[in-house]
């Protein structure tokens, strides 16, 4: 059985799991092509592109926002509340082509289009029932909009539980912004494009210390993190910092049929996707593992 095992040493986060499913050989230009059925390529570009996080060569995704845009959004790719007060080092250089909009230092070359960043605003949230609308509109394979749609119900269910909302009321400010749409959706792409029959992960770190988000200042995991592990193994971790976002709580949530150590399998292929923090000494990288199972 052709297996995906996600390495979680350094958490998760939807931009690492698409960084490292094309680094592991999944292909983004189809990806790119696929999520035109949304009808909003207008507000993003896509950006992908070889770095090295502590010596590690892996890939780092971005989904840089476009002036058609009105979304709440950082320079980073961190939407997912990766604001932390936790020690983050940079000893890196990153040059890409065209506008660097990671506060890291990466060594970095890769694919990017022109673009510009509007103004922070708070008004472009989408509704959980929107993305349900969306993706059923958007004529994705069954894969796709199966995987797709538990992600998000499973991010809106624990929102909802957080905020005392049904779930058709809930709003996405922080994940349900355009990236985090892409994220998710471009996962489900990816995974159904590589032929993935089962998917299994390591134990989840979150990291501690505290973070920024809409509501004020939240204790690492934030609550919705938190409430999307329920029943999950969480891993323990001393980095002060955010390791597991919303976005890839709810896909290793829902995606994994296991948690534990590496299944014994016939290793295809190996991907390392890049966050966006550097740490001092420690590899930012989500790894994927590819490959046979009995």
């Amino acid at each position: 059985m052709r297996t995906l095992y996600f390495d979680c040493f350094s958490g998760i986060s939807g931009d690492m799991v698409i960084g490292a499913l094309i680094d592991a050989g999944a292909d983004p230009v189809q990806m790119e092509e696929e999520l035109k059925k949304l009808n909003m390529d207008e507000e993003y570009n896509l950006s992908w592109g070889k770095v090295v996080k502590n010596g590690i060569t892996s890939t780092k995704f971005d989904v840089i926002l476009t002036s058609k845009s009105d979304q709440t959004h950082e320079h980073s790719h961190s939407h997912e509340h990766e604001h932390s007060h936790g020690h983050s080092h940079s000893h890196e250089h990153e040059h890409r082509h065209g506008h660097s909009h990671s506060h890291e230092h990466e060594h970095s070359l890769g694919h990017e289009h022109n673009h510009s960043h509007v103004p922070h605003s708070h008004h472009g949230s989408r509704t959980y029932k929107q993305i349900v609308e969306a993706i059923n509109e958007a004529n994705f394979n069954e894969s796709v909009a199966n995987m797709s749609l538990a992600i998000f119900k499973k991010i809106g269910e624990a929102e909802g539980h957080i905020h005392g909302l049904p779930l058709e009321k809930v709003h996405f400010h922080e994940v349900g912004a355009v990236d985090s749409i892409i994220d998710i959706i471009g996962a489900a792409i990816l995974i159904d494009q590589l032929g993935i029959e089962s998917v299994q992960s390591s134990a989840i770190p979150t990291g501690s210390g505290h973070i920024h988000i809409d509501h004020g200042i939240y204790p690492v995991p934030a609550p919705a993190t938190l409430e999307i592990l329920k029943g999950v193994p969480i891993a323990s971790n001393d980095i002060r910092s955010e390791l597991a976002t919303p976005t890839g709580a709810a896909i290793a949530a829902v995606l994994a049929g296991n948690f534990g150590s590496l299944p014994p399998m016939t290793v295809e292929s190996i991907g390392y996707g890049a966050g966006t923090k550097t740490f001092e000494n420690h590899p930012n990288v989500l790894r994927v593992i590819i490959g046979e199972t009995q």
